[in-house]
């Protein structure tokens, strides 16, 4: 009986994590006393020091912002899910925030962390396709709430007290502009500008989930990159630092979320956030960083050691930019020959491509829902139907229906599988319109 094949789980293959590396830099900490004895003791609530340096060093070499990035727009945490939360805690009202609009289709997981912060039934779409991001759409969307807080009398704050370190947004937006999870789209450099301007006209907080930029790569193997190891678009975090002169206030209006996941492993439960000063200290000083630090001290310790001597840079750059762009050209040759010949649509080829991730459109008639149902019950493959990535709770049904999309991981499984889950699912999409 043929192996199950997994091309919905996001996570990166377990040969594609840097063990030798880790475990060289786990023994430079727990050698030295003079690591190990803080690293192991509650840290400062902005995070491990010297990571917040070596961050700040790395972010200024590859996004190669105006000024330099300094450690003090750094806070250490405990990835993005975790921080994502203490943002909502810190910048975010469970009444006078009227609404969280998400760039759809959207990551799913985020929505169970925005009901948690008592925004369920609050969420909201704002949609993106091949012609960018609804920005008229999103505008009206945010004139009718402040409206409605008008004649609700919602004027302040109603649980959160006025804090020095602390300020509560009227609305938060949320997106992955780079490599999107699950539409691979990027947001181009006018759209990022434009949503600034209106989080700057409407107060909201943009919060980004920038996890997967580093990974990045030709879409063409014949034509490699100029330069893999610079970003090729400014993040939302660095164009509020510099549109029009700069943020309206200290605060700013864009916060960017950084992971280690994506690239050394899940498991060490490390990122960081960057922002203005101001926001990053607010955000170190979330309830639970209060009580006891930034939540990976000992993990922060042990990714620091892999920066001075560019490790983590090399292994980058010499194994995981490399062995994605192979992978990602596996399963899109596969798709090309099994798939398109089906009716199965791709988007325009991007100027950049990356992430980890391919989204594909099947032709009418099908459902993903219940493609994905045959394919795991008949060809032992899972895949992420469309639906799934539905903003939750959001009554505007057609700007958030996506059952003709699929999601296809190209991290996970081993090489030889992705080519092997294409054609099952090449055989239920046969079967289904014959």
């Amino acid at each position: 009986m043929d192996a199950p094949v997994d091309l919905s789980r996001g996570w990166p293959n377990p040969a594609l994590l840097p063990t030798a590396a880790l475990a060289e830099a786990s023994a430079t900490v727990m050698a030295n006393p003079a690591i190990w004895t803080p690293a192991l003791l509650y840290g400062p609530d902005e995070g491990y020091q010297p990571l917040r340096e070596h961050v700040a060093r790395w972010l200024t070499a590859f996004y190669q912002p105006n000024d330099p990035v300094t450690a003090d727009r750094i806070c250490i945490t405990g990835g993005a899910s975790q921080n994502l939360a203490c943002i909502l805690q810190v910048f975010t009202d469970p009444l006078y925030t009227r609404n969280v609009w998400m760039v759809a289709p959207t990551y799913h997981l985020a929505c169970r962390i925005f009901d948690d912060s008592g925004f369920a039934g609050r969420l909201r779409a704002v949609p993106q396709d091949d012609a960018g991001l609804d920005l008229a759409y999103l505008r009206q969307g945010l004139m009718t709430a402040e409206e409605q807080a008008t004649r609700e009398y919602n004027t302040a704050p109603k649980h959160k007290p006025s804090r020095p370190w602390g300020k509560v947004y009227k609305h938060v937006i949320y997106a992955t502009p780079t490599f999107s999870n699950p539409s691979t789209l990027t947001m181009s450099l006018s759209d990022r500008e434009q949503l600034v301007r209106l989080a700057r006209e409407f107060d909201a907080l943009i919060i980004t989930d920038d996890v997967y930029d580093l990974l990045q790569w030709s879409p063409d193997p014949t034509v490699p990159l100029s330069q893999p190891d610079q970003a090729h678009l400014p993040r939302v975090v660095d164009v509020d630092r510099y549109l029009d002169g700069g943020p309206l206030d200290g605060w700013g209006n864009a916060v960017s979320n950084g992971s280690f996941s994506k690239l050394i492993g899940p498991g060490i439960r490390t990122g960081w956030a960057e922002a203005s000063e101001k926001v990053a200290y607010g955000l170190s000083q979330t309830g639970s960083s209060r009580s006891g630090g930034a939540p990976s001290q000992l993990s922060a310790a042990v990714v620091a050691q892999l920066f001075p001597t560019g490790v983590i840079q090399e292994f980058v750059d010499k194994v995981l930019r490399p062995a994605y762009a192979r992978r990602y050209q596996r399963m899109m040759t596969a798709i090309r020959e099994h798939l398109v010949p089906l009716g199965v649509s791709l988007r325009p080829a991007p100027d950049v491509a990356g992430g980890y991730f391919i989204w594909i459109r099947l032709p009418t008639p099908l459902r993903a829902s219940e493609l994905a149902l045959i394919a795991l019950q008949e060809q032992k493959l899972t895949v992420a139907a469309g639906d799934v990535f539905r903003v939750q709770g959001d009554p505007v049904v057609e700007k958030n229906e996506f059952d003709d999309g699929v999601r296809l991981c190209f991290a996970w499984e081993g090489e030889d599988q992705l080519e092997e889950g294409v054609r099952r699912l090449a055989s239920v999409i046969r079967k289904a319109l014959a």
